[in-house]
């Protein structure tokens, strides 16, 4: 588990108290001429633990068992100072300090004392080996009290500043909490004026609800609703009140010129204005609900083709118009924007609706008319050969094999005309940029929609003798693979390569290195699936006159490869298997 804010802030402090120990020692050592080789080597070794504290700080991480090992370590390093380093008076005091501040920070204040009384008893029992007993006591008494009495002041300070930051976090988290409610309700509110704005085309209802909701949401709940709000909008070369909250019998009445004022700078401009004291406004004032606001904040509702009016909020507090409010109302303004474009749309969709239906119903019969003359014909006839085969086959078996040659090369023929209908619809890239140019951009794509890698890997020669037509379905092919192995495979990449097998074949490889299937059952099921991604890539195969090999395990990926002939020769020879 990642350890919190406040958890490594405590780790820092009591990396920072062991260097200033670590200091102290040295600097105290050195003056009172006991920095002997042993003295070098704890100092040193007490160094290198502090830097590994520090370094693991760093990178926001603890050790296991941190606060443990901490204690254990410091616990030790005080009893090696204690030991090796012959130091009389008060000289190991920093000894002593560092397990019980260490304490002190991760166990407050029972966990510095318990330190600072375990600290003297090894401390006494240490220097009673080295001393006897009465020097013992002579040498500890004046560090026994320094570290009984530090332990319990480091732990009343660490207990006291832990209280404190955690009322702050539990401030801090309630206030986060109030914020984030309230920005939930502004957002919500917002949303449903955007839902309405793009579920409507009723222009009236938009507006009213438009000024309702800018009120909700700008408006805190401790607060009077005293905002004015109104939608000046264009009849002619004046402007009307479409709707208003707050305003007098009279203000709805009321048109203006525009021609001058607040209102006629944002408008000119194309940018929001605020103005302070709108008393002072040639146009405002005749507005009475206006007379007495603190500041008016005006929106224009224009695009680069159409000013349709402005949007005005006042309010009694000129401070009110903040930042974060103006932003919001900038939201409502652009959505009210796009309302009235909507309804001015909609009366030339209206028109434009019957010359759509013209258009699609002469679409219609066209697409008939080719159905019709092209492949229905050929589908029509190879039915009646068919029937006449099998009325053929039981009295003259020559004859009946004669006409199945004539069915296959009329299904061909069939064939070849159904595929030049669907190569009429081809994705844009393809009639731009070829096939190469396609497969790049679908990579760049499902890359920037689904963050998954493909890399893409073609010859040039392989584009050269393929027909642009066959180029489409190829194009359909990778990406139909490529598609199955994003949405079920957890590849990281997923390479496709086009290159020539043959100097007559062209080979699709779609590889992926992911979790694989049975295709046995994948195969076996997909009649009852609502995907027929393995279905359409061998139908567009055979479109191709090519073979369609799939090879997949669980756990050892999948590897999809399309063959295709650029020749009749080719064709037979894949046919007949000869493949490789």
């Amino acid at each position: 588990m990642r350890p919190t804010k406040a958890t490594l802030n405590v780790d820092r402090v009591n990396i920072i108290l062991h260097w200033l120990l670590l200091t102290g020692a040295s600097l105290v050592l050195g003056l009172a001429g006991a920095l002997d080789q042993s003295g070098v080597f704890l100092i040193l070794a007490a160094a290198v633990w502090t830097l590994i504290l520090t370094a693991v700080s760093l990178i926001d991480r603890r050790l296991p068992y941190h606060e443990i090992v901490c204690l254990v370590v410091d616990g030790l390093l005080a009893v090696l100072f204690v030991l090796l380093i012959s130091f009389q008076g008060t000289g190991f005091l920093w000894a002593g300090l560092l397990p019980i501040l260490t304490a002190s920070l991760y166990y407050r204040f029972q966990g510095g004392t318990i330190m600072a009384v375990g600290v003297i008893l090894v401390f006494g029992i240490l220097l009673t080996a080295q001393l006897g007993n009465a020097d013992a006591l002579t040498a500890l008494f004046t560090p026994a009290l320094v570290l009984g009495l530090a332990g319990m002041l480091a732990g009343m300070v660490s207990q006291q500043a832990s209280y404190f930051v955690r009322n702050q976090q539990e401030f801090e988290r309630t206030r986060m909490e109030n914020e984030q409610r309230k920005e939930r309700d502004r957002i919500r509110a917002l949303y449903q004026v955007t839902s309405t704005l793009t579920a409507t085309l009723n222009f009236q209802k938009v507006l009213d609800r438009s000024l309702d909701t800018a009120a909700s949401v700008l408006i805190e709940p401790e607060m009077e609703n005293i905002l004015i709000s109104s939608f000046l909008l264009f009849d002619e070369d004046e402007l009307y009140v479409g709707s208003a909250r707050r305003f007098t019998h009279s203000d709805l009445r009321m048109t203006i010129p525009a021609k001058q004022g607040l209102i006629f700078q944002s408008l000119r401009s194309g940018q929001p204005r605020l103005m302070i004291a709108p008393q002072n406004d040639p146009e405002l004032i005749k507005f009475v609900s206006l007379r007495e606001c603190g500041a008016v904040y005006c929106y224009p509702l224009r695009t680069n083709q159409e000013v349709y009016g402005a949007l005005l909020f006042g309010h009694p507090d000129a401070e009110f118009f903040t930042e974060k409010r103006t932003e919001i109302l900038e939201i409502i303004a652009r959505q009210s924007i796009v309302a009235l474009q909507n309804a001015n749309l909609y009366r030339d969709l209206e028109q434009e609706k019957e010359r759509i239906m013209d258009i699609q119903e002469d679409a219609r019969k066209q697409l008939a008319r080719d159905l019709h003359d092209g492949p229905t014909q050929s589908v029509a006839a190879i039915a009646m050969r068919v029937n006449f085969a099998r009325r053929l086959i039981d009295r003259d078996t020559q004859a009946a094999a004669d006409e199945l040659y004539k069915i296959e090369d009329l299904a061909r023929r069939a064939t070849k005309e159904i595929r030049h209908m669907l190569f009429t619809l081809r994705p844009l890239a393809l009639e731009t940029g070829g096939l190469i140019a396609a497969l790049h951009s679908m990579a760049d794509k499902t890359l920037d929609t689904y963050s998954q890698k493909v890399v893409i890997e073609t010859e040039q020669a392989a584009i050269d003798d393929l027909e642009l037509n066959k180029q489409g379905v190829v194009f359909y092919i990778a990406e139909e693979a490529v598609n199955n192995a994003r949405k079920y495979a957890g590849a990281e990449v997923i390479n496709v390569r086009l290159k020539k097998a043959y100097h007559d074949v062209v080979l699709l490889e779609i590889i992926d290195a992911g979790v694989g299937f049975n295709v046995g059952e994948v195969d076996a099921g997909y009649e009852k699936r609502g995907s027929l991604g393995m279905v359409n890539m061998r139908e567009r195969t055979e479109l191709l006159n090519g073979i369609f090999q799939l090879k997949s395990q669980i756990g050892s990926g999948t590897q999809i490869r399309v063959w295709i002939p650029l020749s009749d020769d080719a064709g037979e020879r894949l046919k007949r298997g000869r493949i490789e």
